[in-house]
């Protein structure tokens, strides 16, 4: 990891920079994945896996058989483990629905807005060296919670041409039965554009690495929604003396791990901690099987030094982290100034690993800065409010000449005889 100490605000800029590919290259082979399987769905994707994949699949949609053999190979301890978490991510997302409330905006005016699930939602779950089966939870259940009729999953196949029992399993649990062993860009194009098998979507949903998220984002001029530009993993952690260094380099490690293009930042204004970090992240780092997926990812990534809280908090704003961890004594203050994050960890005892499978949290949140912009997952990711009015005879009146006069102003009045004709056969009517 590279030591910067004491940066000057106009730096900052190259500083959260995060690692990228060339993104003309990747744009092009997006558009060429999206153009051959919008003209030839199914026969386009079974292609692509083959071509990004190294796979041959004749048969794409995983069938109940599969389903059935991935329960039985999962542990008891395994299964247990992931009901814990299905149940604790209920939990947090069922208290965030929201009740109907009508207002009266003025006598005779009244106003409400009510709540719908999106019907047809697609769930892209990241799989390769990683299979994120807790993905599903976290995208599942609150679409199972706001009443999403249609709800679809999309992840790439192993090299056996199957999905892992974890993900099956994950699944079924979640109620979810139209899996689809398709990944990457192409499995993104599939549910834009629906084919014979894969239905298509309203919106896409799901974590993925910088193919995935272009491809989200192109998916959105085919008219289809996505929740968020979720990119390579990324976490920074505001550490000072009070920090458990064998914690911190932990917690840098779990996110390093991710991918080659992840990156992890440690700020602090106490450059004692950098060295003990640095220690005991060598140590650890030797036991971990991704070894080589960490060491590439830490080499994209940067341990500051600040001389005040203040330069601190201010750049972390600036970086706007998908993860945040905030392990420092005066922890209030760090916790009041925090704008832009995805998702907060506080204390020396809430590692971002709890808050990625268990804890109840959302761990779909906004990479690359877009926390600026983005909130991370939730309960209303999955449903469009539609907004109501009844405006009575006696309400009418009460806003019918500001209506009037409005429109007038802008020109349109047409707007304007709307409200006139209304008010004109209310005083005939007297």
């Amino acid at each position: 990891m590279k030591k910067i100490i004491n940066p000057k605000a106009e730096s900052w800029d190259e500083i959260i920079k995060r690692p990228s590919v060339n993104n003309d290259k990747l744009l092009t082979l997006v558009s060429e994945v999206f153009d051959h399987i919008q003209k030839a769905g199914d026969k386009a994707i079974l292609d692509y896996t083959e071509r990004f994949d190294q796979i041959q699949i004749e048969n794409f949609q995983v069938t109940k058989d599969e389903i059935l053999l991935a329960n039985k190979s999962i542990s008891k301890k395994l299964k247990k483990a992931i009901e814990q978490a299905k149940k604790n991510i209920e939990i947090f997302h069922r208290s965030q629905r929201t009740k109907t409330i009508q207002v009266e905006t003025i006598k005779g005016v009244k106003c409400w807005q009510k709540k719908y699930a999106i019907d047809k939602v697609g769930l892209y779950i990241p799989g390769g060296s990683a299979p994120l089966f807790s993905s599903i939870l976290m995208l599942a259940i609150p679409a199972t919670i706001a009443g999403c009729k249609e709800i679809i999953i999309c992840s790439p196949p192993n090299r056996r041409g199957s999905l892992p029992a974890e993900i099956l399993y994950t699944a079924q649990l979640c109620g979810i039965s139209k899996i689809f062993k398709v990944g990457g860009i192409q499995a993104i194009a599939g549910m834009t554009f629906g084919t014979k098998k894969i239905p298509k979507v309203y919106k896409i949903f799901g974590p993925g690495n910088q193919y995935v998220t272009a491809a989200k984002q192109l998916a959105t001029k085919y008219n289809v929604a996505i929740d968020l530009p979720a990119g390579p993993s990324e976490l920074l952690i505001a550490a000072d003396e009070t920090a458990d260094p064998d914690f911190i380099a932990s917690d840098l490690l779990s996110q390093a791990e991710h991918g080659s293009d992840s990156q992890v930042i440690l700020v602090t204004t106490k450059e004692s901690i950098i060295e003990k970090v640095n220690v005991s992240i060598v140590k650890q780092l030797e036991n971990l099987p991704r070894k080589k997926i960490a060491e590439k990812a830490l080499a994209n990534s940067k341990m500051i030094v600040f001389q005040n809280d203040e330069f601190a908090t201010n750049f972390i704003n600036d970086y706007s982290p998908e993860h945040y961890i905030i392990c420092v004594e005066n922890e209030s203050y760090y916790i009041d100034r925090i704008r832009n994050a995805g998702s907060v960890f506080i204390g020396n005892y809430t590692p971002e690993s709890a808050g990625d499978y268990a804890s109840g949290t959302n761990h779909t949140l906004p990479t690359n800065g877009f926390a600026k912009q983005f909130s991370g997952v939730n309960l209303d990711s999955f449903c469009k409010a539609i907004t109501f009015q009844k405006i009575s005879k006696n309400g009418i009146k009460n806003i019918g000449e500001s209506v009037e006069l409005m429109a007038e102003a802008e020109g349109l009045i047409a707007h304007k005889n709307a409200i006139s004709v209304r008010l004109k056969k209310l005083r005939n009517e007297n």
